[in-house]
């Protein structure tokens, strides 16, 4: 446990530096932009972050999980760089294709054709998970931590600037880009102190050579980001594409505000899984007490946004934003429950069960998406938060379920969930 607080406190101490730094960046889009523009804007960011969630790979996991002798090190890193490789030469062409295509189903002008593609291919070259997985292989989360504010901090310098110089669209997009790329070269300098890798290093064949199983262990994580790309961003696609850019842009304000704890879930999990590949039999009982911690988390969470969130949003996006309270109130209890669903679908991943959290989540999300259209037209905002909640409900209840009997398979019938011992 005391390692995983370490842990942990780097990457929460990254992701404070993030939220706080996000409220400054929300505030300076919102007000320069307005309600439509700033419905743009978003549209545009999150097809940019979900065209670099669909191609590229859960690589960093690989890196920790066979890059833990020395020896193969080099191997994994080198597998996980290929992936990485591969991603960007398809999504660069993806992502041409796609932003030509933009205006036929999002309601984006054409005029913001090269600034969508700009941004998506920044992304796209700035996919990070091979320097990710070193640094989380050595546990130097400190200068993870430090490479990873590089971007809110350079986001939030860009917006200053763009708010005062460029108060337009195209501004606010090359300053997402910029930070894209810097945010990378800091993860690449940080970890070339612990790998060195050459050419022939560089290879697909490689590592699943010596590690038959790596590439369903591959597909099966990657296959699970896949489904949080889709529920996460695609889903405020589809909100724009069904309601227009400035529900698109309401959505990604009670988002940002009320899904506070999905970025904590995320910290959580890249912390945690290290750990359970380490404790292997241990896993189980070290992620009973992560519950218990995550359920007092939401319990805090979820009243702060009921009470404090309308003032929030007020006083960070402006009055014209108060109508996406009630969605964020409902995003926060959905952010709760993946706040409990990421600490069960690491420890699945870590037991070598890397397909059964895609299993567990395809199927909320497939109803969630027959139903968003039929969830906007009646309730509007709400409606989608709703879908979301309902999503986040059924996937946590299906983990919980998985984790408890993966635990009555190991312990005797009368061990409970929630044991510590």
């Amino acid at each position: 446990m005391e390692t995983i607080f370490r842990n942990l406190g780097w990457l929460l101490a990254s992701r404070g530096i993030n939220a706080l730094l996000s409220l400054v960046y929300l505030a300076l889009t919102t007000r320069t932009l307005g309600l439509e523009n700033f419905g743009y804007f978003t549209l545009i960011v999150v097809l940019a972050q979900a065209l670099a969630g669909f191609v590229s790979f859960n690589g960093w996991q690989a890196v920790v999980r066979w890059g833990v002798e020395s020896a193969a090190a080099r191997t994994a890193t080198g597998f996980a760089l290929a992936l990485d490789i591969s991603s960007i030469f398809v999504g660069v062409f993806l992502a041409l294709g796609l932003t030509a295509l933009a205006s036929y189903w999002l309601p984006l002008p054409d005029t913001l054709f090269w600034p969508t593609f700009g941004l998506c291919a920044a992304t796209i070259v700035a996919i990070r998970s091979t320097p990710t997985g070193v640094l989380r292989l050595y546990e130097r989360y400190d200068l993870a931590a430090k490479a990873d504010a590089v971007l809110p901090v350079t986001r939030a310098i860009g917006a200053g600037l763009a708010a005062l110089f460029a108060p337009s669209v195209t501004g606010f997009i090359v300053a997402w880009a910029i930070a894209e790329l810097a945010c990378a070269a800091a993860f690449w300098k940080y970890s070339a102190r612990y790998v060195s890798i050459g050419l022939p290093d560089i290879s697909l064949k490689r590592l699943p050579e010596q590690q038959p199983d790596v590439w369903q262990f591959i597909l099966g994580t990657s296959l699970s980001r896949t489904l949080a790309v889709i529920s996460k961003q695609c889903m405020i696609l589809l909100v724009g594409a069904l309601g227009g850019a400035t529900l698109a842009g309401g959505y990604r304000v009670a988002s940002q505000l009320g899904q506070a704890l999905v970025q904590l879930g995320e910290a959580l999990s890249r912390a945690i899984y290290p750990e359970f590949v380490k404790t292997k039999d241990a896993a189980i009982v070290l992620s009973n007490k992560i519950t218990l911690l995550c359920l007092m988390t939401g319990a805090v969470a979820i009243p702060v946004a009921y009470w404090g969130g309308e003032w929030a949003i007020r006083l960070l996006a402006g009055p014209e934003f108060v109508f996406v309270h009630s969605a964020m109130v409902i995003l926060a209890c959905a952010g709760a429950l993946e706040l409990l669903a990421a600490n069960w679908e690491s420890l699945l991943v870590a037991k070598h069960k890397a397909i059964t959290p895609f299993l567990l989540r395809i199927a909320p999300l497939i109803l969630v998406i027959a139903a968003m259209q039929s969830l906007i037209a009646n309730w509007q905002l709400d409606g989608a938060a709703a879908g979301i909640l309902m999503m986040s409900a059924l996937s946590s209840f299906g983990l919980g379920l998985a984790v408890s009997r993966q635990q009555r398979d190991q312990h005797p019938p009368t061990a409970d969930m929630f044991e510590a011992q």
